[in-house]
Protein backbone atom coordinates (compact mmCIF):
# COMPACT_ATOMS: atom_id res chain seq x y z
CA UNK A 1 0.00 0.00 0.00
CA UNK A 2 0.61 3.13 -0.81
CA UNK A 3 -1.06 6.24 0.65
CA UNK A 4 -3.76 3.76 1.23
CA UNK A 5 -3.78 2.73 -2.03
CA UNK A 6 -2.06 -0.50 -3.89
CA UNK A 7 0.74 0.30 -5.60
CA UNK A 8 -0.17 -1.23 -8.87
CA UNK A 9 -3.36 0.71 -9.39
CA UNK A 10 -1.09 4.14 -9.37
CA UNK A 11 -0.08 2.99 -12.70
CA UNK A 12 -3.30 0.53 -14.12
CA UNK A 13 -4.58 4.22 -13.51
CA UNK A 14 -3.07 6.11 -16.25
CA UNK A 15 -2.97 3.87 -18.76
CA UNK A 16 -6.80 2.56 -18.28
CA UNK A 17 -7.72 6.08 -18.71
CA UNK A 18 -6.23 6.32 -22.08
CA UNK A 19 -8.85 5.25 -24.98
CA UNK A 20 -5.61 4.12 -27.44
CA UNK A 21 -4.83 1.36 -24.62
CA UNK A 22 -7.50 -1.29 -25.21
CA UNK A 23 -6.20 -4.07 -22.88
CA UNK A 24 -4.44 -4.13 -19.42
CA UNK A 25 -2.78 -7.34 -17.87
CA UNK A 26 -1.70 -7.54 -14.31
CA UNK A 27 0.90 -10.39 -13.97
CA UNK A 28 0.90 -11.55 -10.55
CA UNK A 29 3.12 -14.49 -8.88
CA UNK A 30 0.65 -17.84 -8.66
CA UNK A 31 1.31 -17.94 -4.81
CA UNK A 32 -0.56 -14.46 -4.87
CA UNK A 33 -3.31 -15.86 -7.26
CA UNK A 34 -6.23 -16.47 -4.12
CA UNK A 35 -5.37 -13.63 -2.07
CA UNK A 36 -5.08 -10.61 -4.82
CA UNK A 37 -8.40 -12.13 -6.22
CA UNK A 38 -9.90 -12.36 -3.07
CA UNK A 39 -9.02 -8.61 -2.39
CA UNK A 40 -9.54 -7.15 -5.54
CA UNK A 41 -11.61 -9.78 -7.80
CA UNK A 42 -14.79 -7.51 -7.90
CA UNK A 43 -12.69 -4.13 -9.06
CA UNK A 44 -10.55 -5.62 -11.27
CA UNK A 45 -14.15 -7.31 -13.02
CA UNK A 46 -15.29 -3.40 -13.11
CA UNK A 47 -12.08 -2.17 -14.17
CA UNK A 48 -11.77 -4.71 -17.62
CA UNK A 49 -8.74 -5.72 -16.02
CA UNK A 50 -7.08 -8.75 -16.98
CA UNK A 51 -4.99 -10.78 -15.09
CA UNK A 52 -1.57 -13.75 -15.92
CA UNK A 53 0.03 -15.85 -13.93
CA UNK A 54 3.80 -14.88 -13.14
CA UNK A 55 6.81 -17.32 -13.85
CA UNK A 56 10.23 -18.15 -12.26
CA UNK A 57 11.75 -14.40 -13.72
CA UNK A 58 10.41 -11.62 -15.43
CA UNK A 59 10.50 -12.77 -19.00
CA UNK A 60 8.53 -15.85 -18.20
CA UNK A 61 6.25 -13.46 -17.16
CA UNK A 62 6.41 -11.46 -19.40
CA UNK A 63 6.13 -14.00 -21.94
CA UNK A 64 3.08 -15.85 -19.99
CA UNK A 65 1.10 -12.57 -20.10
CA UNK A 66 1.79 -12.27 -24.16
CA UNK A 67 -0.49 -15.22 -24.11
CA UNK A 68 -3.22 -13.05 -22.99
CA UNK A 69 -3.08 -10.49 -25.31
CA UNK A 70 -5.93 -9.60 -27.58
CA UNK A 71 -6.68 -10.06 -31.26
CA UNK A 72 -5.67 -6.86 -33.33
CA UNK A 73 -3.90 -5.40 -30.97
CA UNK A 74 -0.63 -3.58 -32.73
CA UNK A 75 1.75 -2.47 -29.49
CA UNK A 76 2.35 -4.31 -26.21
CA UNK A 77 4.01 -1.51 -23.54
CA UNK A 78 5.54 -3.26 -20.47
CA UNK A 79 5.61 -1.60 -17.06
CA UNK A 80 6.90 -2.10 -13.67
CA UNK A 81 4.13 -2.45 -11.50
CA UNK A 82 6.62 -1.59 -8.74
CA UNK A 83 7.01 1.87 -10.49
CA UNK A 84 3.60 3.97 -9.45
CA UNK A 85 5.39 7.26 -10.04
CA UNK A 86 5.09 7.12 -13.74
CA UNK A 87 3.47 10.48 -15.34
CA UNK A 88 1.11 10.17 -18.36
CA UNK A 89 4.02 12.63 -20.42
CA UNK A 90 6.30 10.08 -20.33
CA UNK A 91 4.26 7.38 -21.47
CA UNK A 92 2.57 9.81 -24.15
CA UNK A 93 6.35 10.37 -24.80
CA UNK A 94 6.66 6.40 -25.52
CA UNK A 95 3.61 5.69 -27.45
CA UNK A 96 4.11 8.39 -29.80
CA UNK A 97 7.89 7.02 -30.25
CA UNK A 98 6.50 3.89 -30.90
CA UNK A 99 4.29 4.62 -33.91
CA UNK A 100 7.85 5.31 -35.72
CA UNK A 101 10.06 3.00 -34.46
CA UNK A 102 9.39 -0.96 -33.53
CA UNK A 103 11.08 -0.75 -29.96
CA UNK A 104 11.03 2.39 -27.90
CA UNK A 105 12.45 2.55 -23.92
CA UNK A 106 12.12 5.23 -21.49
CA UNK A 107 16.09 6.37 -20.22
CA UNK A 108 17.71 8.65 -17.79
CA UNK A 109 21.20 9.86 -17.97
CA UNK A 110 23.54 8.32 -14.94
CA UNK A 111 24.47 11.11 -13.14
CA UNK A 112 26.21 9.57 -10.25
CA UNK A 113 30.01 8.33 -10.15
CA UNK A 114 30.23 4.15 -10.36
CA UNK A 115 32.71 1.94 -9.47
CA UNK A 116 33.57 -1.08 -10.08
CA UNK A 117 33.84 -3.73 -7.44
CA UNK A 118 34.92 -7.26 -7.68
CA UNK A 119 34.63 -8.51 -3.85
CA UNK A 120 31.64 -5.38 -3.15
CA UNK A 121 34.40 -4.62 -0.84
CA UNK A 122 37.12 -2.46 -2.47
CA UNK A 123 37.06 -0.39 -4.94
CA UNK A 124 38.25 -1.78 -8.50
CA UNK A 125 37.89 1.10 -10.81
CA UNK A 126 35.76 4.11 -12.04
CA UNK A 127 33.23 3.67 -14.68
CA UNK A 128 33.05 6.34 -17.48
CA UNK A 129 29.41 7.12 -16.88
CA UNK A 130 29.07 9.69 -20.00
CA UNK A 131 27.47 7.18 -21.97
CA UNK A 132 25.32 5.33 -19.86
CA UNK A 133 21.64 5.91 -19.30
CA UNK A 134 18.90 3.95 -16.69
CA UNK A 135 16.16 2.54 -18.43
CA UNK A 136 13.02 2.53 -16.92
CA UNK A 137 9.38 1.84 -18.34
CA UNK A 138 7.28 1.54 -19.60
CA UNK A 139 8.89 0.16 -22.95
CA UNK A 140 6.60 -0.43 -25.80
CA UNK A 141 7.23 -3.19 -28.88
CA UNK A 142 5.42 -3.67 -31.64
CA UNK A 143 2.92 -6.71 -30.66
CA UNK A 144 4.47 -8.98 -33.75
CA UNK A 145 8.59 -8.10 -32.84
CA UNK A 146 8.05 -8.52 -29.12
CA UNK A 147 6.03 -12.38 -29.72
CA UNK A 148 9.07 -13.12 -32.17
CA UNK A 149 11.55 -11.96 -29.31
CA UNK A 150 9.88 -14.08 -27.05
CA UNK A 151 9.44 -17.28 -29.40
CA UNK A 152 13.05 -16.99 -29.98
CA UNK A 153 14.66 -15.96 -26.82
CA UNK A 154 16.47 -19.36 -25.89
CA UNK A 155 15.90 -19.98 -22.64
CA UNK A 156 17.59 -16.13 -22.14
CA UNK A 157 17.10 -14.47 -18.58
CA UNK A 158 16.89 -10.26 -20.05
CA UNK A 159 16.44 -7.75 -16.94
CA UNK A 160 14.01 -6.02 -19.34
CA UNK A 161 12.85 -6.66 -23.02
CA UNK A 162 15.46 -4.04 -24.17
CA UNK A 163 18.05 -6.27 -23.71
CA UNK A 164 16.00 -9.18 -25.38
CA UNK A 165 15.90 -6.55 -28.83
CA UNK A 166 19.57 -5.92 -28.36
CA UNK A 167 20.76 -9.92 -28.07
CA UNK A 168 18.49 -10.47 -31.04
CA UNK A 169 19.86 -7.73 -33.36
CA UNK A 170 17.47 -5.03 -33.04
CA UNK A 171 17.70 -1.23 -32.80
CA UNK A 172 16.13 0.25 -29.78
CA UNK A 173 15.14 3.75 -29.64
CA UNK A 174 15.41 5.87 -26.17
CA UNK A 175 13.01 8.47 -25.48
CA UNK A 176 13.93 10.95 -22.21
CA UNK A 177 11.94 9.17 -19.12
CA UNK A 178 11.55 10.59 -15.45
CA UNK A 179 13.99 11.38 -12.14
CA UNK A 180 10.79 10.59 -10.42
CA UNK A 181 9.82 7.61 -12.30
CA UNK A 182 11.76 5.26 -9.51
CA UNK A 183 11.29 1.34 -8.76
CA UNK A 184 10.13 0.25 -5.54
CA UNK A 185 11.91 -1.90 -4.53
CA UNK A 186 13.01 -1.88 -0.27
CA UNK A 187 10.76 -0.21 2.38
CA UNK A 188 12.66 3.25 2.50
CA UNK A 189 11.71 3.26 -1.08
CA UNK A 190 8.04 3.88 -0.33
CA UNK A 191 9.09 6.79 1.60
CA UNK A 192 10.56 7.93 -1.61
CA UNK A 193 7.93 7.49 -3.43
CA UNK A 194 5.53 9.13 -1.53
CA UNK A 195 7.77 12.47 -2.03
CA UNK A 196 7.68 11.74 -5.84
CA UNK A 197 3.88 11.40 -5.84
CA UNK A 198 3.48 14.83 -4.05
CA UNK A 199 5.81 16.28 -6.26
CA UNK A 200 4.08 15.45 -9.20
CA UNK A 201 1.23 17.27 -11.54
CA UNK A 202 -1.80 16.10 -11.41
CA UNK A 203 -2.04 13.30 -14.52
CA UNK A 204 -4.14 14.22 -17.56
CA UNK A 205 -6.83 11.75 -18.68
CA UNK A 206 -8.47 11.41 -22.12
CA UNK A 207 -11.01 8.98 -20.91
CA UNK A 208 -13.82 8.72 -18.54
CA UNK A 209 -12.35 8.37 -14.99
CA UNK A 210 -13.28 4.88 -13.37
CA UNK A 211 -15.60 4.72 -10.29
CA UNK A 212 -12.30 3.93 -7.74
CA UNK A 213 -9.68 6.13 -8.98
CA UNK A 214 -9.34 8.63 -6.51
CA UNK A 215 -10.84 6.72 -3.83
CA UNK A 216 -10.03 3.81 -1.15
CA UNK A 217 -12.09 0.31 -2.16
CA UNK A 218 -8.59 -1.30 -2.91
CA UNK A 219 -7.59 -1.76 0.10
Amino acid sequence: MLNRKPVWLYSADLFLKRRDVKQVIIVISPEDKDEFLVKYGPNLAVLGVDVALGGAERADSVQNALTKVNPGIQYVAIHDAARPCINSDVIESVFQAALHNRAVVPVVPVTSTLKASADGKHIDRTVDRSNLYQAQTPQVFEHELLVSLYANRKGAQPTDEAQLAELQGHTVTMVPGSVLNIKITTRQDLAFARACLEAMPKPKFDAPIHPFADDNLFR
